[in-house]
């Protein structure tokens, strides 16, 4: 009889909720559920759609037979909360009102928690977790200043999947991830480079909104004396500005386009204005490594990049060629989040971590 502990992993995204069992490093249920502008619209707050969505999932699961009894582990992504060190962290009230009251920012990713506690409640003895949210801050102090005391660096960022990848690549090289100072980039809608050293990450770019490098649909970084004049120009209001910065910056604005596969296939067919931007994003992401080397005062081991614009090699090769003196690069295609969340959940029945305490 098979009674091998079961995880389940929830990530909730904008339009849609990725959900997975596994069975140790097996994959035994994976489904995306789509939801519609309709359902959606008819809850005010983001909070309000997780007993809409864990209804969906429960659903889902009772109907391709999981058995619920096995599962022990209910692990969701990690919302926007405080700012929190690295690692998996316990489910509990404090954090439900963090997500719910969403005073550091509404997103999808903050259903992650609040569904996941429900559902382990309603199995017979399972335990609700996040891991590595987007808010994992490891900064060092000098990495806080921005130039001015009103303003401070941030760290939000993809840590889920820099963690997982680089803990992959410290095992793939037999040494412990603790142990080795890595540049890891992570080529998504937004691009973020983190400092990994000695299992923290001590710098990164604020890739939510706008630090950085050029991406599909955020600006990067914009000469400020120029966007202080369009704010204050009286042309445009406080959202139109944000969306030049995140949502229709970047790719989108130079192409119309917000999936850099299609801007590549345009560069491909001879469009120039795609692939000049494409080699500008491409310059930008190696403009950031290479001084992100600095941090580790040259002193890099690996330089990882990742995400889905990592399946490219030709954008690829274009970051390669102006970063490979620094260290080596090695490449690790697209990113796995229902793995990461997984991996994680398995770190915690294994007793290899122990869980850590929002509070």
């Amino acid at each position: 009889m098979d009674n091998q502990p079961r995880i389940l992993a929830i990530n909730p995204g904008s339009t849609s909720t990725k959900v997975a069992v596994y069975k140790g490093d097996n994959v035994i249920f994976l489904k995306t559920i789509r939801h519609s502008a309709e359902e959606l619209s008819q809850f005010k707050k983001i909070a309000d759609q997780y007993e809409f969505r864990k209804n969906i999932i429960y659903d889902e699961l009772k109907n391709a037979d999981i058995k619920l009894d096995l599962i022990k582990i209910v692990i969701g992504r990690g919302g926007i909360v405080k700012p929190i060190v690295s690692g998996v962290y316990r489910i509990n009230d404090a954090m439900k009102k963090d997500l719910i009251e969403a005073k550091r920012g509404e997103h999808a990713s903050n259903l992650g928690a609040l569904i996941a506690d429900d559902i382990a409640k309603q199995l017979p003895s399972a335990e609700a977790y996040i891991a590595d949210p987007v808010v994992v801050d490891e900064l060092e102090p000098i990495a806080r200043y921005a130039g001015h005391p009103l303003f401070q660096r941030i760290s939000i960022f993809h840590a889920l999947n820099q963690k997982a990848i680089a803990r992959a690549h410290a095992k793939s090289v037999m040494k412990k991830y603790e142990d080795m100072d890595l540049i890891v980039a992570h080529l998504g809608g937004g691009i973020s480079v983190g400092v990994h050293h000695k299992g923290r990450v001590i710098d990164v770019n604020q890739a939510l909104d706008g630090d950085g490098p050029i991406s599909p649909e955020r600006s990067g970084t914009l000469p400020v004396g120029e966007l202080l004049k369009m704010a204050f120009s009286g042309k445009y209001t406080y959202d139109e500005m944000k969306s030049m910065v995140v949502g229709k910056g970047g790719l989108y604005a130079y192409t119309g386009l917000n999936n850099a596969y299609e801007v590549e296939k345009a560069a491909q067919a001879g469009d120039k204005k795609c692939n000049d931007v494409l080699e500008a994003m491409a310059y930008q992401t190696a403009k950031e490594i290479g001084a992100f080397s600095t941090v580790l005062k040259g002193d890099v081991d690996a330089i990882l990049i990742t995400g889905g614009m990592a399946n490219s090699k030709w954008f690829c090769n274009l970051i390669i060629e102006r970063i490979h003196k620094i260290a080596p690069v090695y490449v690790y295609p697209g990113e796995d989040e229902m793995k990461a969340l997984a991996e994680n959940g398995t770190l915690i029945l294994s007793g290899e971590i122990e869980p850590k305490e929002y509070v």
